[in-house]
């Protein structure tokens, strides 16, 4: 890690100097910090060299990609793309219908003319790019700003370190935080706009299991598929065009058949989500009583009420699909964060940790300065936890997809009143693309009569609230009483927002346009601003106040932390990650070891003719058959499915490539065992288990059942030696 002396103070120049003592799983660690953990990955067994893992211009890493909400890996020089199936779920029901359903059946493209548009929102993200602005950022800051002036100062120095860095129209730049506003990176990345559906199995191999499976173990699903990546025939990135051409991706993982088996080390890289490792117990007690418990049961809601609305006609769950699918993810973790809360209180087990801190802090200098700064946290924490309340209830107040966007377009329209420079992030010209996106892809994924049924639900629930919880602009906009469902219909027979031509026509529209417009919905999005816009404020106040705050509050933490030499790497947030591990067994409760393999036999096993236990009958057959060929494991004499390692991960990991000790391609991450999702607050080394689908079972299914003989031939593959 390079120190800064100019933007951090010399003391936590000696904080960030490498760590000797590390634990061999836990960590999701920046590239440049694999030089640090040159002994621990040798111990290990990788053979790769951490200066190769390090450097973002060779492989394997170079060919590491993120799709923006998920992971992915180049794996040919066509710019093909392997991800999982349900990273590339709404692509595949983008391009379905009832008589069609891409989803039941799946998908391959034999030749590239028979690929297909993915959708106007998906992109293939390339990092290139990753440098160190801390002292662009906090250098000079004024001393004496708080709350929302330090954090719109932060911004605007953010936003022209972006501009400057998009200055080639090619690239997306971000310049996220590190340990909570510590550290700050300038990151680029290739932005590829042109992405399509290549091949995906069907559903009852690639969703094999659907929602019970889901986070459990053991798993028997193929989660996988492949997009590809296009550009202009000058080689840069270009609107999707029937003239484009693959995008060369001059590096690619090699694929190796030859498996793993039970204590291999591999390789972890991707783009994980959101971690809150260093979170106090009061944090975590609110997650656990009050956040995480409105949050699962308005999930719940919410799927009764689709599964109702949709019911009634035979391409409505289609188009509603990946949203259930996506919801359906979202709340079963919520659940296994409060079930694995339950089995162990991570709260009590941070606290213990706390008292150790603040007792090791109160020895350090400035014993008073670090009081105080322990106390303002903890007031602040307990601000953010009412406002967090009041934006929860707020989504459930606005809770109509076409509301929501008419509230974009408005706020677009705003935004656009100011310089490029001072609008804000979201609304900028550079942003404009993307919400043209979201809103065309309302066309293959929303009903309106859905979408009413929804809100009307969603509403009722909002109005159940505790007064305190409700938000009085919005109530003064749309009461709550007897005539509610007449406004509600009102409202939706007098808007146009439901046509896509229509609603993507708002785009660029004058102020003056929505301010005058008979549109139900624009006119209560215009109604709803100031009431957003005081939310906003208050959150900003907040943040600003964090950024102040928890930067102190880190350096703190990492100094105790390599006190006693254990790990210290930032928090998830979705940027390049790296992790490492084992291939290994675990024990979820006293008594009970679960094996890491799981093999096709399994898969005929659990097979119950109907969703989602229904094997294809092709793949009943290629089991039946024991036709294995080279994607036999010489150990367990069959073809493994999925298989488990300690690897750290989380959301956003989903698609990452999982690695051998020598950087090729031997399976896909894609989900954690049930027990393991409380690794997003606490990483418990005996029970923490990433679920990987094995290249093996990919390769296989490619081979026996849908005979993607194209794209084997395309990837370059290792098959193991015969004996």
């Amino acid at each position: 890690m390079t120190c800064l002396p100019r933007a951090l103070p010399v003391a936590l120049c000696a904080l960030l100097l490498p760590i000797t003592n590390s634990s061999a799983d836990e960590g999701q660690w920046q590239p440049h910090q694999l030089l640090q953990l040159k002994t621990e990955l040798k111990q290990i067994g990788i053979t790769i060299p951490a200066e190769k893992l390090a450097d973002l211009g060779k492989p394997p890493m170079s060919a590491i990609i993120s799709t923006g909400g998920c992971s992915a890996s180049f794996v040919s020089p066509q710019g093909l793309v392997v991800t999982n199936h349900h990273c590339a779920y709404g692509a595949i029901q983008r391009n379905s219908t009832a008589e069609r359903n891409l989803l039941a059946t799946g998908f391959l493209a034999n030749t590239r003319a028979e690929e297909l548009a993915a959708g106007p929102n998906e992109r293939i993200y390339v990092t290139d790019r990753v440098e160190n602005v801390t002292d662009k950022i906090l250098k000079g800051l004024d001393a004496t700003l708080t709350g929302k002036s330090r954090l719109e100062a932060i911004q605007t120095r953010i936003k022209a370190l972006i501009a400057d860095c998009e200055k080639d129209p090619a690239y997306r730049c971000s310049v996220p935080s590190f340990h909570r506003g510590l550290e700050y990176y300038r990151i680029r990345q290739l932005m590829i706009r042109d992405v399509r559906l290549v091949y995906a199995p069907a559903e009852m191999i690639g969703n094999y299991g659907g929602d019970i499976d889901n986070f459990e173990w053991p798993r028997h699903t193929g989660d996988f598929s492949f997009l590809r990546a296009y550009v202009g025939k000058d080689g840069k990135p270009a609107d999707p065009s029937p003239d484009n051409v693959p995008y060369q991706s001059k590096d690619f993982l090699v694929v190796s058949a030859e498996g793993l088996k039970n204590g291999d080390p591999i390789l972890l890289a991707g783009y994980p989500g959101r971690t809150n490792r260093y979170k106090l117990p009061n944090e975590i007690r609110f997650a656990r009583d009050i956040d995480y418990p409105a949050r699962v049961q308005e999930y719940e809601a919410d799927l009764a009420v689709i599964a109702a609305a949709t019911g009634i006609n035979a391409e409505w769950p289609v188009r509603y699909a990946s949203t259930v699918k996506s919801i359906n993810n979202r709340m079963k973790k919520l659940q296994g964060l409060l079930d694995g809360f339950a089995r162990k209180d991570i709260a009590a087990i941070k606290d213990k940790q706390d008292l150790a801190f603040r007792s090791w802090l109160g020895k350090q200098k400035d014993a008073e300065s670090n009081q105080q700064l322990l106390n303002e946290l903890d007031e602040l924490i307990a601000a953010d936890q009412v406002i967090t309340r009041q934006e929860f209830a707020f989504s459930k107040a606005t809770g109509s997809e076409l509301l929501r966007a008419a509230m974009t377009l408005h706020r677009l329209a705003k935004e656009s009143q100011k310089p490029d420079a001072e609008r804000e992030p979201g609304y900028q010209d550079r942003d404009v693309p993307f919400i043209r996106a979201r809103l065309s892809r309302l066309e293959q994924s929303l009903v309106a009569q859905v979408d009413f049924t929804r809100w009307q639900a969603s509403l009722k629930r909002y109005y159940s609230l505790p007064i305190e919880d409700r938000i009085q602009g919005f109530d003064q906009q749309l009461p709550n009483g007897s005539d509610l469902d007449a406004r509600l219909t009102a409202l939706y027979r007098g808007t146009e927002l439901a046509d896509t031509s229509k609603r993507l026509g708002w785009i660029g529209q004058p102020l003056s346009q929505f301010e005058n417009s008979k549109d139900g919905l624009i006119r209560l999005a215009a109604l709803l601003y100031d009431t957003a816009m005081a939310l906003e404020d208050q959150r900003k106040e907040i943040d600003g106040e964090f950024d102040r705050l928890t930067p102190r509050y880190m350096q703190a933490v990492i100094a105790w932390k390599k006190s006693q030499g254990k790990p210290v790497y930032p928090d998830a947030n979705s940027t390049l990650r790296i992790s490492y591990g084992s291939v290994g067994p675990y024990s979820p409760v006293d008594g009970i070891s679960k094996g890491p393999f799981t093999t096709v036999e399994g898969v005929l096993a659990k097979h119950r003719a109907e969703e989602p236990f229904n094997v294809p009958l092709k793949l009943q057959e290629a089991i039946k058959a024991g036709r294995y060929g080279p994607f036999r494991d010489p150990v367990l004499k069959t073809v493994p499915v999925n298989f488990l390692s300690s690897a750290d991960t989380t959301g956003g990991n989903s698609g990452s490539a999982v690695m051998n000790a020598r950087g090729e391609l031997v399976g896909l991450n894609f989900d954690s065992t049930y027990e393991s999702i409380t690794k997003d607050w606490y990483f418990d080394p005996a029970i923490t288990r990433a679920i990987h689908v094995d290249i093996r079972y990919m390769l296989w299914i490619m081979q026996e059942v849908d005979h993607a003989d194209n794209l084997l031939k395309e990837m370059t593959i290792k098959y193991p030696k015969a004996p």
